[in-house]
């Protein structure tokens, strides 16, 4: 919310509001209009988040439009709006602005301070939203874990959840397979990521 003078009430923040945050590599998102702040993402974070959207774009060919931190416009109101880590659409975004199309696929990867906003809080907008498909990646866990949550009847059910070498395998948004242990390890991920 945005502060009034004196009698004046207090306003909720919008999207076009999120133009004057400082370019400080934090991410600023909205929440019922109120600014919702997390740290910028660590270099673990930032690794998955890659080396996922790369593997997803190999596995599509080029059909599906793949991308990191892509910002989406939760309602009409833009007074909430995430920022996924990365996002699958079946079309192109809009050249300007962002979405307010809800994504096939949105995946969010759990750092230390956002594990209950990924794990309960997002899990509710994103299924008001539409959102077919949210999986949830949890690479500070002893072996790094993948959730997989379907949109059924208005909310998520589990559909898959597995850890380490662990194979991973969906149909949703399209047939992707992957084992999580390569989304963080050293060596040659590029090559096992989508498994022996």
């Amino acid at each position: 919310m945005t502060t009034g003078d004196a009698g004046t009430p207090e306003r909720p923040l919008t999207v076009g509001d999120l133009e004057h945050t400082p370019e400080d590599g934090r991410r600023y998102e909205l929440v019922d209009g109120r600014l919702d702040v997390s740290p910028a993402p660590g270099s673990l974070h930032m690794r998955v988040a890659n080396r996922l959207a790369t593997h997803l774009n190999i596995v599509c060919g080029g059909e599906y439009e793949i991308g990191e931190n892509a910002g989406i416009n939760l309602d009409s109101a833009r007074i909430n709006h995430r920022i996924p880590d990365v996002v699958v659409f079946d079309g192109a975004p809009p050249m300007d602005g962002y979405t307010d199309v809800p994504p096939l696929l949105v995946v969010e990867i759990i750092s230390p301070d956002s594990i209950f906003r990924d794990s309960s809080t997002k899990r509710g907008e994103y299924a008001a939203f539409g959102v077919p498909s949210y999986w949830i990646i949890n690479p500070l866990a002893d072996r790094i874990g993948l959730l997989e949550l379907r949109l059924d009847r208005g909310g998520y059910r589990d559909a898959a959840q597995v850890h380490g070498d662990t194979l991973f395998g969906t149909d949703a948004p399209f047939p992707v397979s992957l084992v999580p242990h390569w989304l963080t390890a050293d060596g040659p991920w590029l090559r096992h990521l989508g498994g022996d």
